[in-house]
């Protein structure tokens, strides 16, 4: 019997400017361990007259995870952070009880030819983090735990595995793995792994169980465990996995929260610009992306 519980094929969803490939949540898997939103941003070739747009928007009860493999994004927020994602770069951003940012090109590459191509990723908070104070930390790419194994490379973006740690503070049991192999091998890593798993193939494929997996796919195990799989040469692959919680995570638009009645109160806060609860984006004031009318007049169901 397969190990693979799910496949879930890459969507379309618009954020602006361009396309992005919407991974999670999905409507038969809301979240693979506290892992509740996942987009593969791009490959996106922007003309010298296209930037990344996203003006300032709010989140709670979430941290977002940042990562790029090309290109670069200017991260603003409410706790007056102002820092330039690189490839290779962790940014991390915890919202707890309100944060706003906005992300955009950097200002010295918006009249230039680039590229940008990434994963945006929402992870849940424990429920007694949910209404913590918002915080941010940005982990540099010579700071993230890379080492080899006969021909494949591993590098651990955040969480633990394998007796090691990455800096990225995150706050509860879980692990964002690259793997790079240049030679077609055998995989065998389940005995490492905890919780639940996806995987996501951005370079080559994957074989499992007789079935070949390419790109834009998240194949999410069954067990954890029996994670065991054959890879092709030159490939890089994503494992993205943890405890999940034991209380249901609600997504409503930018918001996250076990409370129903906590993410009422953000949509109305933010509809009404309640700069208490969510303050401005130091450095950039000026606009702000309205709660959707759809939203505003969706209340969550009991």
């Amino acid at each position: 019997m397969s190990n693979i519980g799910l496949i879930i094929e890459e969507k379309a969803a618009d954020i602006g400017n361009f396309l992005v490939g919407r991974l999670l949540p999905f409507r038969e898997k809301r979240a693979v361990g506290p892992f509740v939103f996942i987009d593969h941003m791009g490959p996106a070739s922007l003309k010298e007259y296209q930037n990344l747009e996203v003006p300032p928007h709010p989140h709670i009860g979430l941290s977002t995870l940042t990562y790029l493999f090309e290109g670069s994004i200017q991260h603003k927020d409410s706790l007056g952070s102002d820092i330039e994602i690189k490839p290779g770069a962790v940014n991390w951003m915890t919202a707890g009880k309100g944060v706003v940012h906005s992300e955009r090109t950097p200002e010295y590459l918006r009249s230039t030819e680039k590229n940008l191509h990434g994963f945006q990723i929402w992870v849940g908070l424990p429920k007694n983090l949910e209404q913590s104070e918002p915080t941010f930390h940005h982990t540099e790419a010579e700071d993230v735990p890379v080492w080899n194994e006969g021909d494949l490379q591993y590098k651990l973006i955040a969480g633990e595995l394998f007796g090691r740690r990455s800096p990225v503070p995150v706050h509860s049991k879980l692990f964002f793995l690259e793997i790079k192999s240049q030679t077609a091998q055998k995989i065998s890593i389940g005995r490492n792994l905890f919780g639940e798993v996806a995987m996501y193939v951005l370079e080559g494929n994957v074989t499992i169980e007789g079935n070949t997996f390419g790109g834009k796919q998240l194949l999410v195990a069954k067990n954890a465990n029996l994670c065991e799989f054959e890879i092709s040469e030159n490939s890089t692959i994503y494992l993205f996995g943890g405890e999940p919680f034991e209380e249901e995570r609600y997504i409503f638009w930018n918001f996250v929260n076990s409370d129903k009645e906590i993410i009422e109160k953000a949509k109305i806060n933010w509809h009404e610009q309640n700069h208490e609860a969510f303050p401005l984006v130091v450095g950039d004031e000026e606009e702000f992306v309205p709660l959707p009318k759809s939203i505003l007049n969706g209340k969550l169901s009991k």
